[in-house]
């Protein structure tokens, strides 16, 4: 039986070759991308399982509370570490203080590689759950201690063996290699760490860390820990609470903070990033759900299309149904057959579909901005397959099963059977369905890139075309750096060049502690703060709205600022120019400019109040040097110059810069996946609706050919004959308009209300 419903379905497959084409290339883009989505959501939600202890892992955060506004970070105060040893050790296994993921340049004899890494105590390559392949996972508590990554290891010492070699890290720390462990990988926020140093010879090199080492109200490190067997989180996280807040006895801005410590487990890290009353609860995860229902609209697309052509044609099997039925074949049996038809059909279209994979991955991995793996010979993949298959079917064969079966013979074989008004009502229901669901994506992918163009265009207050950074962290070349401006200008290589502590995309560090006169008790004085020299607006070419620019012939400026203007309105005055204010470390600034709002940071946030003044640190660990290239030269040849220049003055400090509107034009990143995701499967949903109208277009002028014939030996034109084909879909597809429209203005207005900073839905 089973052997004659299968050769059944094979001859109406070759029989009507255009229905068959249109379904199975339907439902094949439907399959493929599902399959795509699929294999994005499975990667972005396998993040740091590779961990053993992923369950137990965690990070410690903080949330803050400024000026009404409460804030998470996962930076902490040096001290914390040691009180959760001393006052909570029973609930850990371990802890381990971590600097950030930073790029340094290693060096061993005279190769040079510039790699990722960090520095952690003891205890973090067993939190990170390394796998050694040389070495003690304990090596760390060597205060000169370092561990490389196997390619880091082979690219810096080629087939040597690494082990007991002495390299430096940035020409500031020297170290001993005593670890080599396997790389980690992708699906991890760890993959890039080629080198781990020991936290000690990160703080011996550092006097900031040292200075940090009591300061609970300076936060600058990391924190991981392990939670001990049957230790829940949230009830832990409860009691740490208050940790950092016990320990800000003085009043001042820092306890203004109000610091909640909360546990992050790393379940989490990937996938959640907003915190909403001490759960974080937003992030990537609205990107997985939203594309998973993507994918699943896509699919559905698909099997409507099969629906639709499946009752259409069904007066061509009217008379198949009635004869089976006559001859003793129960309706169950009918609905076996055509589900069977279905269920091949899928299984046809699932093959062309791993085709179709194979063949756009690359693309997809391109336009996802990552390497989606498809785990072809894992065996639950093929079980998923099969479900995949089946629910499919079902979906799209299901109806027409049912429907198919209930034909009477007796009408049938009397030639009054036709096709009921309910089941044509019902094709023109998901005719509209489809057309509708296909112009919310598209109005929404319309929007999305609205969005992103109207961020772009936003003034960003300093001129980003032809200025270049470069990151300086050794001291011995950050002391030269006066002289490599001299040089640099008297060469005519540059229009000017200037330092600061942060690069011109970030706002760098936020300080609290500022008073002004006139200031409300009652919020925290906390500005971005960014130390430069007097050349640095020249160079950015920021705009000024009142008073003058930072003067190198003016000694006073020793104790000047220039704030902006977003700084101007939080401290309320009517008259900045002149006014004195107080920073935390006891000196007295005067306002001696105001520049128009530099937006640093996210392109979709209101710009921060910020503060530009002198450097107050003579020795810092790394500065950022800007230099404005020349007009008139092209890119190639202005930076030759400088690089030789740069090289003549710094021999030993790599001339490795950035152009700081490619570094901006990095922030539009995850919108333009997102856009270019949206852009993609709009148009696939738009291609599958196709397909359905182009089947039911073609089979109801296959149906109406003695109609046509007629109509065009009475004089019909080839127009009149079209419109007469058209006028039923026409109506439809603008019917599918109108439902649309209101439900994709109110999902996009809802997503634009993610952003400060949006466009408007006309």
């Amino acid at each position: 039986m089973l052997r004659n419903y299968f050769r059944l379905a094979i001859r109406h497959l070759l029989r009507d070759k255009l229905h068959s084409v249109l379904n199975i290339t339907g439902l094949a883009v439907g399959m493929a991308t599902v399959l795509l989505i699929g294999g994005w959501i499975a990667n972005e939600c396998s993040y740091e399982k590779y961990n053993p202890n992923y369950d137990n892992i965690a990070r410690v955060d903080v949330t803050y509370t400024v000026n009404g506004r409460t804030n998470p970070t996962s930076s902490t105060p040096l001290p914390l570490a040691d009180e959760l040893r001393s006052r909570y050790g029973n609930s850990f296994t371990r802890i381990s203080r971590s600097w950030w993921i930073q790029d340094r340049v290693l060096a061993y004899d005279d190769r040079q590689l510039k790699q990722k890494g960090n520095f952690m105590e003891p205890d973090g390559p067993a939190i990170l759950a390394l796998t050694m392949l040389k070495g003690s996972p304990t090596g760390l508590s060597d205060a000169t201690a370092v561990f490389l990554s196997a390619s880091a290891a082979k690219a810096l010492f080629g087939d040597a063996d690494p082990m007991g070699k002495i390299i430096t890290i940035d020409t500031k720390m020297t170290a001993s290699v005593r670890g080599i462990y396997k790389d980690l990988p992708g699906n991890t926020q760890f993959s890039d760490i080629h080198f781990i140093g020991s936290w000690e010879l990160f703080k011996n090199t550092h006097g900031f860390v040292r200075g940090a080492v009591n300061n609970w109200g300076w936060d600058i490190e990391e924190l991981f820990v392990q939670l001990a067997p049957n230790v829940e989180a949230t009830q832990l996280s409860a009691k740490l609470r208050n940790s950092i807040m016990d320990h800000l006895t003085n009043g001042g801005d820092a306890a203004g903070y109000h610091p909640q410590v909360i546990l992050n487990p790393m379940s989490r890290w990937h996938l959640y990033s907003a915190f909403t009353n001490d759960n974080n609860t937003q992030g990537l995860i609205q990107f997985v759900w939203l594309f998973g229902t993507i994918g699943a609209i896509v699919l559905l697309l698909a099997c409507i299309n099969f629906t639709n052509l499946s009752t259409a044609r069904s007066e061509r099997r009217a008379k198949e149904v009635g004869i089976r039925k006559t001859i003793g074949s129960g309706r169950g049996r009918l609905i076996l057959q055509f589900f069977g038809e279905a269920l091949l059909m899928s299984l046809f279209s699932f093959a062309v579909a791993i085709v179709l994979v194979l063949l756009v991955r690359p693309l997809f991995d391109a336009l996802a901005g990552k390497h989606i793996g498809i785990q072809w010979s894992n065996p639950w993949l093929w079980v998923a397959a099969a479900g995949f298959c089946l629910l499919t079917s079902l979906l799209a064969g299901g109806y027409p099963a049912i429907y198919l079966s209930s034909f009477r013979p007796v009408t049938v074989f009397a030639n009054t059977f036709k096709t009921g008004r309910i089941a044509a009502n019902f094709r023109r229901m998901l005719v509209v369905l489809q057309f509708a669901i296909s112009v919310v994506l598209i109005i929404g992918t319309i929007v999305v890139f609205r969005q992103i163009s109207y961020a772009k265009d936003r003034p960003v207050g300093y001129d980003r075309q032809g200025l270049v950074s470069v990151l300086i962290k050794d001291p011995a070349a950050i002391r030269k750096l006066p002289a490599l401006r001299e040089e640099l200008i008297h060469a005519g290589a540059v229009v000017d060049a200037t330092t600061s502590d942060a690069a011109a995309t970030e706002y760098g560090d936020f300080f609290a502690g500022y008073t002004w006169p006139q200031k409300d008790p009652s919020i925290v004085g906390e500005f971005a703060t960014v130390a430069v020299t007097p050349g640095y607006g020249r160079t950015i070419g920021w705009t000024l709205t009142k008073g003058r620019d930072f003067n190198d012939n003016f000694s006073s400026d020793s104790f000047s600022i220039v704030v902006n203007e977003s700084a101007v309105k939080f401290m309320g005055l009517k008259n900045p120019l002149g006014v004195k204010v107080g920073y935390w470390n006891g000196h007295q600034y005067t306002i001696i400019g105001v520049v128009k709002d530099i937006l640093a940071e996210s392109p979709y946030e209101p710009p921060m109040r910020s503060v530009f003044m002198p450097p107050f640190n003579n020795d810092p660990d790394y500065i950022w040097f800007l230099v404005r290239m020349k007009p008139g030269r092209t890119v190639s040849a202005a930076l030759d110059r400088i690089g030789a220049v740069f090289k003549s003055v710094l021999p030993a400090t790599p001339f490795d810069y950035q152009f700081v509107d490619e570094e901006y034009g990095k922030k539009f990143g995850t919108e333009q996946r997102i856009g270019g995701l949206a852009a993609t499967f709009a148009l696939l949903a738009l291609f599958i609706s196709g397909l359905g109208i182009f089947g039911m277009a073609s089979y109801m002028a296959e149906r109406r050919t003695k109609e046509i014939g007629i109509r065009k030996v009475l004089g019909a034109t080839v127009i009149q004959i079209w419109r007469l084909l058209s006028k039923e879909f026409i109506v439809l597809v603008g019917l599918s308009f109108v439902i649309a429209m209101p439900i994709a203005w109110h999902i996009m207005h809802q997503w634009l209300q993610r952003y400060p900073y949006h466009s408007e839905i006309p």
